[in-house]
């Protein structure tokens, strides 16, 4: 069964860093376009990044563009997301997803990243 498990969110000081990870289990990630998403309390989700097969199209939302950077450890199976910078307006709870097709077709559970003072 494939299965996403993202790692690596906690509680920070705004200005802080924290590094997301996004493991594969039983699928590998290196061959599909992998997003990053967030949700807060009471607002939609939100796709901020994504990394397609071999690196060629890296897309990130405005919102985080200039702080976060997306990329791959095909060794380890893994995708990471580097956040710097981090406002308070980042907390959120934040996922991986993997695309087969047309949509983002499996999920991780969730890191919780809290910016606060």
């Amino acid at each position: 069964q494939w299965q996403l498990v993202e790692s690596g969110g906690g509680s920070v000081q705004p200005g802080g860093s924290l590094r997301l990870s996004c493991v594969g289990s039983g699928i590998a990630l290196d061959y599909y376009a992998i997003g990053w998403f967030r949700q807060a309390p009471g607002k939609e989700r939100e796709g901020i990044s994504c990394i397609t097969p071999n690196d060629d199209f890296i897309y990130y939302a405005d919102s985080v563009k200039g702080r976060f950077t997306i990329s791959r450890d095909n060794a380890k199976n893994t995708v990471y997301l580097q956040m710097n910078s981090l406002k308070p307006e980042d907390t959120a709870v934040y996922y991986c997803a993997v695309r087969l097709g047309s949509d983002w077709d499996y999920w991780g559970q969730g890191t919780q990243v809290t910016i606060s003072s």
